[in-house]
Formats: C-alpha cells, structure tokens, sequence
C-alpha cells in the first residue's frame, strides 16, 4: 500500500484537481492519497482568524465573502455534471456557514484552529465528491478519526495504526482511500494541526501507521534540488538522498519537505519520493536508508538566525558552564540550531526570536553577552565522513570573498553548516554553486 501526498499548488486549480484524480487512479496499487488545502486558503482563513480576533468583524465577513466567492468559481469548473455540482455547492455551503458562525461567537485558539482546519476539510470533501462524479470508487476517511497528538504535541503513531487500520477495513474492495493533511485532534479532543507545511508529516505518519511501501510526496517542483532554484539558477534535482541527508536539508531550508517529514519514514524504514504534479514523468528524488555515495549533494539555507555569543573567563577550564548555559535555552523550550566553542567563548544560534530577551538577559549572569539578528545558516549536505579530505577547503575556495560568522563541522557525517549575514545569503548561495558543483 502507497501513500501519496498532494500539496496546495496540486490541488490549487480544478484543471489540477483532475489531474490528481488521473494521477492516483493510474497508479495500481492500493493507496491512501492526502491532500493540503487548495493553495492560498490556509493564508486566507488566517488572515480572517486575525480580523475576528481583533473584532473587525465587517472586515473579517467581507473576507469570508470573497474566499466563498473564490470556491464558487473553483466548483463550477471542477464538476462536469448538475449533480456534481450540486454536491460541491452543498459542501461549500455547509463550510462556509461553519466559519461565518465562527465570526458571530468569542473567538479563541480552540476556534481559531477549528477555522484554520476547515482548508483541508473543504478541499478533500470537494475532491471526493469530484471522484464520486467520475464514478472512481472510492472512501473519505477524516483524519480527526485516526490523527491525534499527546500533551507535548507529538503524534501518537499507535493511535494512527489502530484507527486508521480499522477504517480501511471497514472498505474492503476499495483501493482508493481520501483524508486530510495537516489536521488533528489533541489531548482535549479539540481540532489541532501539526503546523504549517504539516501535511507532509501527515502523509508520512500515515506511512508509518500502514507500513507503507512507499509515501510520495506530490509537489509543483521535480524533486529536491542540490540549491535553491529560486536565488540560484544552475539547479538540478538530486536523483536519491539518504534519510539524514534529506533530513539536514529539509530542517536548514528546503522549502520541498517538512522537516518532521523523515522521521516517522526512517523508523519504519519507509522510501520517501518526491515527485512533480506539473511533470509527473520526471524520476524525482528518492529519500532511503541507501544512497548514491557523493561528497557533496546539496545546500539549503535558513533565515531568520539569531546568533548569541557569550563570553567569559569562568569558562576557562570550568566543568558544567555549558549545562548552565543550555539550562536557560531549555526554560525557555528554545532549541539551538548551531554551536561553536573555544577556551573563553560559546556561540549559538537559535531561529525562534519569542523569548531571546528573556534568554539573554538571564546568561548575562555568565558572562559578557553578543547578539546578532538577520543572520542566515548555509546548510552544506553530502557525506563528510572522517576519511573524506578537502571538503572544508573546498566549501572557503567558494566563498572566499563572504565573511563568515560560524561554522560547525563534525557533529555529523552529512553537514557543514556556515552562518553568514543574511543579506550576504544570495552571494553565498551561487558562489557555492559555482565552486562545488
């Protein structure tokens, strides 16, 4: 059985809709097949969450008005028949009254989540009644039955295998099975989500829960790219990628895949593939345990960054500073992406900026403190195993003429990662380009 997973630009225009109804019914195999809200509804619905929140009511039902007008439009080209556009009216209808009631009662972060889910419920509802048209048998089953998350927000895989187990059962003779990416339930039985771009970890979940042949992950690009094709313009795709490479290189920046995305895949020894709606005969990336062995196979960057020096004579020779240090990042539940140490000073760099006057004013107490904001990991991923020679020179010879702030070597056998100023992130990118491929 297969999972496959199509984002927001895949299902973001009826033409696209029927081609993923082409797409998933050429495929033979048994399949649960997951999809993101049409693309710009999720931006929509939040930026209404935000006009209810603050009371702008006339404004927040005019942005309802207009989002529902957009989704007319979308079902009277979607459908070919009366009857199967009376049933995409019916659930735009039935979701539309939903939200404007949310706008009429106190809104909180329960109903702003419950607002933010409706995206995927619309669009998997208006695709199956699509295939229901087209007499492609098929089954919805809501992700809110099998999905759930614990107390820190973790899924609960166990749950997902019992659950989701018992509803493709309840189908047998079906071999096409619909539900929803990025929705879940949490611990007070309340719809939750598993953040932006989670409908990726959906569908890896879901492979993981099944034990999955394969999750394929459908996008608008031919695979991952050895460098961002939208700063650089000599990018190719990378035909396979390891786990933990594919891992770097999702959590330092590849737009492609969900950082959380792997996890679940390479516990349960699960092929990730990523592949492209618009050429769909393109080989993609394919993510496992075995990879092609190449040095160096590609580079994603991360914006955002805040670098914090701290330095210090205590440190000098003293066991536990760092324990100290990293106690007050954990207080703050504020994870550090980068670290460099010497005989009197530690940098770090951490990308959630919530709490860093917090952080910073309780490490003062260890010494004198330094903070950068705008700064940008570079994130160079390959296999840079102990007995691999020149890849650090190689990496400098590229970028020779851009300062460099951090880096850190060694803490894995497929990342050197370079923080520099991110208005230097562009220069950075193509010089690497240029000088390691």
């Amino acid at each position: 059985m297969r999972v496959l997973k199509f984002g927001g630009t895949s299902v973001g225009k009826p033409e696209r809709m029927h081609e993923v109804a082409r797409l998933i019914t050429k495929d033979t195999h048994r399949k649960v097949v997951v999809l993101s809200a049409v693309s710009g509804t999720t931006n929509s619905l939040i930026n209404i969450g935000d006009l209810i929140a603050r009371s702008a009511h006339e404004a927040a039902f005019e942005a309802i008005g207009t989002l529902h007008e957009s989704y007319k439009t979308f079902v009277k080209t979607l459908y070919k028949t009366p009857q199967g556009l009376a049933a995409g009216e019916a659930v735009i209808t039935k979701h539309f009254d939903f939200i404007r009631s949310l706008a009429e009662k106190p809104f909180s972060i329960k109903e702003s989540k419950e607002l933010v889910a409706e995206g995927e419920l619309i669009s998997t509802q208006l695709f199956f009644a699509y295939l229901q048209e087209q007499q492609i048998k098929a089954a919805l089953l809501p992700a809110l039955d099998f999905m759930r998350i614990d107390a820190d927000e973790e899924p609960i895989i166990s749950f997902a295998e019992e659950h989701l187990s018992e509803a493709i059962a309840s189908h047998p003779g079906t071999e096409i099975f619909i539900t929803q990416g990025f929705i879940c339930l949490n611990v007070h039985d309340e719809v939750d989500n598993l953040k932006r771009g989670g409908s990726d970890y959906t569908a890896s979940l879901i492979g993981a829960a099944i034990r999955a042949d394969e999750v394929q992950i459908w996008t608008d690009i031919d695979g991952m790219h050895n460098n961002d094709p939208r700063i650089v313009k000599k990018t190719f795709p990378i035909a396979e990628l390891s786990f933990d490479e594919a891992a770097e290189l999702a959590y330092f920046g590849a737009k492609i895949l969900h950082p959380f995305t792997i996890r679940p895949a390479k516990l349960y020894n699960i092929p990730v593939r990523l592949l492209n709606t618009m050429q769909p005969e393109a080989q993609g990336t394919l993510i496992a345990h075995h990879t092609i062995e190449k040095d160096i196979k590609a580079i994603a960057a991360k914006d955002g960054i805040i670098a914090i020096k701290i330095r210090s004579s205590r440190m000098l020779l003293a066991y536990g500073f760092l324990r100290k240090i990293f106690e007050v990042f954990e207080k703050y539940k504020t994870p550090v992406d980068m670290i460099t140490t010497s005989e009197v000073a530690v940098s770090l760099t951490i990308d959630n900026p919530t709490y860093v006057e917090q952080i910073v004013e309780e490490i003062r107490a260890f010494g004198h403190v330094e903070v950068d904001k705008n700064q940008s990991i570079i994130c160079i991923v390959g296999n840079f195993g102990s007995d691999k020679q020149g890849i650090v020179a190689k990496v400098f010879n590229s970028m020779k003429q851009i300062p460099v702030r951090m880096i850190s070597y060694g803490g894995s056998n497929h990342n050197v990662s370079i923080l520099v100023d991110t208005n230097q992130k562009n220069e950075t990118l193509n010089a690497l380009n240029d000088g390691l491929f």
